[in-house]
């Protein structure tokens, strides 16, 4: 009777009161409230939404849901960053053991693909036996050892978030501020950090394209950080274009890979030399944005990021070789242009029609449990403002069969437009939030209010 009760009230506009919230978890992790219940629920607090005090509430109850991972033994500083969501976005894949060479704790918790996005999980899994399910007791001997471990969310952290992030890609109710807060932060916040860096993507191919929304999500998540203890800092960058060229499992790893080696495309390295810069400065081990900046440079250029991410390969059962020579990752079968229809100026990459072309070449999921082909994607080659010639090649499908490269180029034919002239796009990072305000990124040190804080 409880869950019909919290049902009707929040579809009537009411709140949940705190232990209201701990019972009703509770009773859905004993399968006393079913499914379709709790869709109920997370519909109407879609469109209802959550007070300050009931997201905080709802974050707390899925955070002690589980258990956490207890890293108080290790004084370096423990640090970690999390993307809301986008196309092309390997950005983990790389700052995970760039940031860990520089002597930072990386315990990386990551998701799977969520509607049009790629997950980093399914990304680390293209290399044959690395293994993302590790018990927390595996992860802290290896963050012990080696200072950064990958993994995936499991049964012990946060397991009434786990159910509850499967039923929101399944119910439409992603996009929902204070269900995307209490979600990320819940699992954060279970890996006992120091300080978190959030990558808020804005634009029409992120979950929540309004700036207005980006910035009161951060605001949201910096704050709950700030309950806990745990100082935030949340960047707000572009998803009107996919991240970097490659948009694929294997093909994302690849470029990351490169990335690592000093070979990564600009876009991908400014987005992540700033967020690795902002993670530096947290866990004071850069004086500042710019000096952090240098030393991620030079962890490249080294070759000390690579070689971290190696061991951390080796670590989880994979093939550190693939660094070296990343043609041992899945390769497609087929492999054919996508070429201009006429001249003029790219309009526009549009990332949802590109991430939803990955899924429909079988590299995410339909429905929950799908196989995920991790050898096919895309290749873009052009960015929104590019001028191209009619035959110019824009793009490569990577496809398991003929029927898949079709299939890729009708993608393709929506997501690239080529027209007599080009707006401007959206600029790749906008704005800095933290406890203090949000400002825009790189200007004064004076917040200015941009959003509503909580």
């Amino acid at each position: 009777m409880l869950a019909y009760q919290l049902i009707e009230r929040k579809r009537n506009g009411g709140r949940i009161e705190p232990g209201e919230w701990q019972e009703l978890i509770a009773s859905y992790l004993r399968d006393e409230v079913t499914d379709a219940q709790m869709a109920a629920l997370l519909m109407a607090i879609y469109f209802r939404g959550l007070d300050h005090e009931e997201t905080a509430t709802l974050t707390e109850t899925m955070l002690r849901s589980g258990s956490s991972l207890d890293l108080s033994h290790i004084t370096a500083p423990r640090l970690d960053k999390h993307s809301t969501g986008g196309v092309g976005d390997k950005v983990s894949l790389i700052l995970a053991p760039l940031v860990a060479s520089l002597g930072a704790v990386v315990p990386m918790m990551s998701g799977r693909g969520l509607g049009h996005t790629g997950g980093t999980i399914d990304k680390l899994e293209s290399m044959s036996g690395f293994r993302t399910r590790l018990t927390l007791a595996e992860a802290r001997s290896q963050i012990d050892r080696i200072g950064c471990a990958l993994i995936g969310q499991s049964d012990e952290i946060a397991p009434a978030d786990r159910r509850l992030y499967a039923l929101r890609d399944s119910t439409a109710t992603v996009e929902s501020i204070p269900l995307i807060a209490a979600s990320i932060m819940s699992k954060k916040l279970a890996e006992g950090l120091t300080g978190l860096v959030l990558d808020i993507k804005r634009g029409s191919g992120a979950f929540l394209p309004e700036v207005e929304r980006g910035l009161e999500l951060a605001h949201t998540m910096v704050a709950l950080g700030a309950r806990h203890g745990v100082p935030v800092v949340a960047l707000l960058t572009a998803m009107d274009r996919p991240l970097g060229h490659a948009c694929g499992n294997a093909l994302e790893l690849e470029e990351a890979i490169h990335a690592l080696q000093g070979e990564g495309p600009p876009d991908l390295m400014r987005v992540t030399y700033a967020l690795g810069a902002e993670m530096l400065v947290l866990g004071g081990l850069a004086a500042g944005r710019d000096a952090a900046r240098r030393a991620l440079e030079v962890a490249i250029s080294s070759g000390k990021a690579a070689a971290k991410f190696r061991e951390i390969i080796a670590a989880q059962g994979g093939d550190p070789a693939v660094v070296d020579d990343p043609a041992r990752l899945p390769q497609a079968e087929c492999c054919e242009l996508f070429f201009a229809p006429s001249a003029g100026f790219v309009a526009s990459v549009d990332p949802r029609r590109v991430g939803f072309g990955v899924i429909e070449l079988g590299g995410g999921r339909s429905r929950p449990g799908d196989p995920v082909d991790h050898s096919v994607g895309f290749i873009i080659a052009v960015r929104p403002g590019d001028l191209v010639r009619e035959g110019e090649p824009l793009a490569t499908v990577m496809a398991r069969n003929a029927a898949g490269v079709e299939a890729g180029r009708r993608a393709l034919q929506g997501a690239i437009v080529i027209a007599d002239e080009a707006d401007y796009p959206l600029p790749l990072i906008s704005h800095r939030v933290t406890l203090e305000g949000a400002t825009p990124y790189e200007a004064s040190d004076t917040p200015v209010e941009l959003a509503a804080q909580p």
